[in-house]
């Protein structure tokens, strides 16, 4: 798989499938960039490089339709706040006009596309969208690994048409996450919470042949026994020893417990919250597993919307050696699994 370094960029079009699918608030303002800071080197990179530079991404859930709430007008704007410079935003993202406007670009000017999925033809992967996508580029790059789950047309479709390369947090992801699952540092302990099990299942299984310990959360261990599911490596797994509420937190004995194998690992990953972190009163233990995890010698990585946000809110991000973008693409990669957006570079 070929890397930003692997070309000469000087004066090319080079088409940058994003991840700018940020929270909004019901005025439409940005609740969390953390996305959109973690391409900034890609971006910085193409600028220094002399790419004339086209960003494209998804925003919430238009099922085909122009929403006026998914435009991409606020990532236009924080893009410009952390950048310091003009950045014009499509009326679109597909068009003759905006083909035109690709090649009059300037060396290290940035067009933002309007939201890809105006069109339904982006999650049908339809091949006349992506031609029309790919003309708007001379190299395509993907730095959205929190959509490379998703086999769209601009994760999957245009790289069949154009020269294609993984942008720098792609790279990044595929390497630490990659490094836990076939080389970590010894022993490991992976953090498993949030619920839904069925969706955490294979995760575990997949994690627990490596790791000396699995810690699961209240809501989920329930689930793992009232739906009968069979682990593979029942022997690894750390459930509470005591609870708040029916499982919405875990109890002052599990902390305890939890912490102690924190700070015996050498890699810790961590995906999920340990309780019903939404409610103030059940957001204890889940905060105090993130704050040892901080204060533990290991190398720390975590993962997932709501353990984002946690992070994100207590302020903790840069004390982690990795968080990553993804939700269902982490967990997807972690369980062993493919995701057509990096095997669309190979």
């Amino acid at each position: 798989m070929k890397t930003l370094r692997d070309f000469k960029l000087q004066n090319k079009r080079v088409l940058v499938r994003t991840d700018f699918n940020v929270p909004l608030d019901d005025l439409g303002e940005i609740l969390d960039d953390f996305r959109i800071k973690a391409t900034l080197p890609t971006i910085k990179y193409l600028m220094e490089n002399g790419a004339k530079i086209i960003l494209m991404s998804h925003l919430g859930r238009p099922e085909g339709k122009v929403v006026e709430k998914w435009k991409m007008t606020p990532v236009q704007d924080r893009l410009m706040e952390y950048l310091d410079l003009s950045i014009i935003k499509a009326l679109d993202c597909v068009g003759s006009e905006i083909e035109k406007w690709t090649r009059q670009m300037s060396p290290g000017e940035i067009l933002l596309l309007e939201n890809l999925r105006f069109h339904k033809e982006e999650e049908d992967n339809d091949d006349a969208f992506v031609a029309d996508l790919a003309k708007l580029g001379d190299i395509y790059v993907n730095d959205a690994f929190g959509a490379s789950h998703r086999a769209h047309a601009s994760i999957v479709g245009v790289p069949k048409y154009l020269p294609c390369a993984a942008g720098f947090l792609l790279e990044k992801e595929i390497e630490v996450l990659g490094k836990i699952m076939k080389n970590p540092k010894k022993p490991l302990v992976a953090i498993v919470g949030g619920a839904k099990v069925e969706t955490k299942t294979e995760l575990i299984n997949k994690i627990s042949e490596i790791a000396e310990f699995v810690l699961v959360g209240g809501l989920i261990n329930r689930e793992i026994e009232e739906k009968r599911v069979r682990l593979r490596y029942p022997h690894k797994i750390l459930a509470p020893v005591d609870e708040m509420d029916e499982g919405k937190d875990i109890g002052p004995e599990t902390i305890k417990l939890f912490k102690e194998k924190i700070n015996l690992a050498e890699t810790i990953f961590w995906n999920g919250p340990l309780g019903r972190i939404e409610k103030e009163e059940f957001a204890r233990g889940t905060k105090e597993i993130a704050k040892a995890i901080t204060e533990s010698k290991a190398f720390s990585v975590a993962g997932g919307g709501e353990t984002v946000d946690l992070i994100n809110k207590l302020g903790l991000i840069e004390k982690f050696n990795h968080v990553s973008t993804g939700g269902g693409a982490m967990l997807e990669f972690m369980s062993g699994g493919k995701l057509p957006g990096i095997e669309a570079l190979k």
